[in-house]
């Protein structure tokens, strides 16, 4: 394969990474500052923190935008096969030479100085969106909230909070309290922010939070509920009922995915919603509960049913066994890698019940793999039949070997996923 030009540009910027990583705004602020504030002039911005439904979220209002006829830029993370999926001018993924020039640009007004691969690539972004025609900018964090890079917007539009659960505690803390301080960081004063399904505590700290900066607050189980009734998604907030089609992105979840979603189009006064079933319909977000068809290993493993989802915390374990727990019965394998920075145990508890046995595989090409052995032990620890292998190819053969008609989900890790998608030869739209 032709290494693109924007490769090499991406690899320069991994030499200006810090030795140590510490989260703060102000390598952003001074490059965006050296880009004439790109930041300021950007279309209306939705920024989505959260532990998880970050990028489904996002996608459900994309989708709900885009219906009504709207242009949207989205900036999410990380990408599963190529950088170019994480830029969307206008809902086109950026040119290869578009990326190139912009990262070219960034590249020289930082001139030399320490920045996270991270955060010069946000600026890039942040930069081509500026430079674009569009009615709304979608921006995702990439971790925490409060000292993220994209969060240098001071006027958002909305703030919308995902369930939060644990997950990058090394930077975030070891409480739920922490995390969730960490990602009330995006409330804005007096700009509103849609909070999701949360426990007490999370939920408390945003408050709290939202009322100190009296940024109105639109919370699920208060002013806006969603839940699945006679197969459709009802949604309720003080101006109605919605009655939407069931989203197609997989899992229970999504119900109250789709609900954030729904309530902050709701909020939008100058967007005219006439197909709401479309923010539920046309959603699109690969990786997470999806189910493989029509790819590279169907035609090799025609009789499995398989699945892939890029979660790696427990939250994201307990929405796939809650998916898998509604399906008809067979004989069920994870096949999973992880990263070393995870929580295994947590990840996999919740998948025990669900699961025959477990496959553990290293991530290819990846330095802060688990071997697949590790995988397997952790998996082991916790009662559930394991083994390891070298590749996803042999473990998938072993599986076919001596079970008829499996269900086969591939998990642990957005990059194992990337790394699927690719084998799959999966073109992302």
């Amino acid at each position: 394969m032709i290494s693109k030009s924007s490769d090499k540009i991406l690899k320069r910027m991994m030499d200006l990474h810090p030795k140590v990583i510490d989260l703060t705004l102000d390598r952003v602020l001074n490059l965006l500052e050296a880009l004439d504030n790109p930041q300021k002039k950007l279309p209306p911005v939705i920024h989505i923190a959260g532990t998880n439904g970050k990028g489904s979220t996002l996608a459900m209002i994309r989708s709900g935008l885009e219906s009504a006829g709207r242009r949207v830029h989205t900036y999410t993370s990380p990408h599963l096969i190529s950088f170019n999926e994480r830029i969307r001018l206008g809902g086109k993924l950026i040119t290869e030479n578009e990326l190139s020039n912009f990262l070219d640009e960034c590249y020289e007004a930082n001139a030399g100085k320490e920045i996270t691969y991270f955060e010069i690539t946000t600026c890039a972004a942040i930069l081509a969106m500026s430079q674009r025609d569009a009615d709304y900018t979608l921006l995702e964090v990439g971790l925490g909230g409060r000292l993220d890079a994209t969060n240098v917007i001071k006027k958002p539009e909305l703030a919308v909070i995902t369930p939060i659960s644990f997950d990058h505690e090394q930077f975030l803390g070891n409480t739920i309290e922490k995390i969730a301080w960490e990602k009330a960081g995006i409330i804005k004063e007096n700009k509103p922010v849609i909070v999701s399904l949360q426990n007490e505590q999370a939920f408390k700290i945003i408050e709290d939070r939202a009322i100190e900066l009296s940024a109105p607050i639109y919370s699920y189980g208060k002013e806006w509920l969603a839940w699945e009734e006679r197969e459709r998604l009802i949604y309720q907030d003080d101006k109605g009922l919605i009655d939407v089609p069931y989203p197609n992105l997989k899992g229970d979840h999504q119900i109250i995915n789709a609900g954030c979603a729904l309530q902050s189009l709701r909020l939008l006064n100058n967007v005219r919603l006439d197909n709401l079933d479309e923010v539920t319909t046309k959603a699109y977000w690969p990786a997470r509960m999806q189910k493989l068809k029509d790819g590279v290993l169907n035609k090799y493993f025609p009789s499995a049913e398989l699945w892939l989802d890029g979660g790696h915390n427990p939250a994201a374990g307990e929405a796939i066994a809650a998916h898998f727990s509604k399906l008809k019965s067979r004989p069920t394998y994870a096949i999973c890698g992880m990263l070393n920075t995870k929580d295994v145990k947590g990840f996999l508890e919740p998948l025990a019940p669900q699961i025959d046995k477990l496959l553990g595989i290293s991530i290819p090409g990846e330095t802060n793999t688990l071997t697949g052995e590790e995988t397997s032990r952790e998996a082991t620890s916790i009662g559930i039949e394991s083994d390891f292998y070298d590749t996803v190819e042999l473990a998938l053969e072993r599986v076919m070997k001596y079970t008829e008609n499996p269900r086969i989900i591939i998990c642990g890790s957005l990059y194992l996923a990337g790394h699927i998608l690719s084998l799959q030869e999966y073109e992302i739209k």
